[in-house]
């Protein structure tokens, strides 16, 4: 199961404990990197393009539920 991710308009909400705030996230992602090496060859990513992403798991740092978070309006966010 694919967790949308937040908007401005919106964010997560753990529905077993009501946490707001706390979540560990599991994710994969394409990347393109451009990665500078110095004379010692000490790599430095320098740009980074994110091609693709997908939110594998959402768990709640709180009561530790898996996959159990919805999007909620985030306050003001109608005004």
């Amino acid at each position: 199961m694919t967790v949308p991710l937040p908007t401005a308009e919106t964010r997560w909400r753990c529905t077993l404990c009501g946490n707001l705030t706390r979540f560990d996230v599991t994710r994969s992602s394409k990347v393109v990197e451009y990665v500078h090496l110095d004379l010692a060859g000490e790599p430095n990513v320098e740009e980074r393009e994110v091609v693709s992403e997908t939110i594998e798991s959402v768990r709640c740092r709180w009561c530790n539920a898996v996959d159990q978070v919805e999007l909620v309006d985030r306050p003001g966010a109608g005004s």
